[in-house]
């Protein structure tokens, strides 16, 4: 709570019942004759004059306090960890290539400490900033409390779905391809999935057995789904005009022999 600031000439202008209801509001008592009104003046500017100095000593030591912690943060971890930002809301801490925990961020409502620190995608900690989850991270690993983290068996840090559908989206964005729950459309007409599982590629052809096939790579995965020649369904055949400003290796084997029956157009 707040109290506004009287100065001497003000609290001069007051009778002595005001005073020392103001002096009641601050919590003030004075010491001396307590008939005279000097005397309550006194004691609320003294009064004032001391929690402005209070304030402004927490102002001169808040910067202090905040250089100590990043300070103490380093000196924890000076350079052992590293940070590599997923997104805005997502954050994978590593020591020497290998990952230690992550940082999220809970978005459900009602929630007051929303960053939360996660080890083997279970919650151990969260507050109100991603600097206090930072902060946790280095000081439990240090002091060896941190829960540990498992490693794939390769001993390669985790691919998070967020970097494969990040890899996959790109990708498909080159080729014009749309990315939906039960996988990958070329103008409303499925081509198959590509996925990664244990950092090893595949993708699944429409109109296959459903077989998963490795491959090295998300370029590589969606290469070979832009090479399904799939037959569109009723109204989704797409127009001639639209086929000529795309690549030729973008063309499935029908939008090709679609271009040919119209190479009298294409010479007009």
């Amino acid at each position: 709570m707040t109290h506004p600031i009287y100065t001497q000439q003000a609290l001069s202008c007051y009778n002595l019942p005001r005073l020392k209801r103001i002096a009641a509001s601050l919590g003030v008592t004075p010491t001396g004759d307590k008939r005279a009104a000097a005397t309550w003046i006194n004691a609320i500017i003294t009064h004032q004059s001391t929690q402005i100095q209070k304030l402004d000593e927490q102002a001169t030591a808040q910067p202090e306090l905040n250089h100590f912690i990043v300070k103490q943060a380093q000196s924890i971890a000076p350079e052992q960890l590293t940070t590599a930002e997923i997104s805005f809301y997502d954050h994978e801490i590593y020591c020497d290539n290998k990952l230690i925990a992550s940082i999220t961020h809970d978005h459900n409502d009602f929630v007051t400490q929303r960053w939360v620190v996660m080890v083997n995608s279970e919650e151990v900690f969260r507050a109100n900033t991603y600097m206090k989850c930072h902060r946790f991270i280095c000081i439990h690993y240090k002091d060896g409390s941190l829960p540990v983290q498992q490693q794939d068996a390769t001993d390669t840090p985790c691919t998070t779905g967020n970097e494969i559908m990040a890899q996959i989206f790109a990708e498909c964005e080159r080729y014009g391809f749309d990315i939906f729950d039960d996988g990958i459309y070329r103008n409303d007409v499925k081509l198959g999935e590509v996925g990664c599982t244990e950092v090893n590629w595949w993708f699944v052809r429409v109109g296959e057995n459903q077989e998963r096939i490795p491959c090295d790579s998300a370029l590589d995965a969606v290469w070979w789904l832009s090479m399904v020649d799939v037959v569109p369904t009723a109204g989704t055949k797409p127009a001639f005009e639209e086929l000529i400003p795309k690549p030729l290796e973008q063309l499935t084997p029908n939008e090709l022999q679609q271009l040919f029956e119209n190479a009298d157009l294409i010479a007009a």
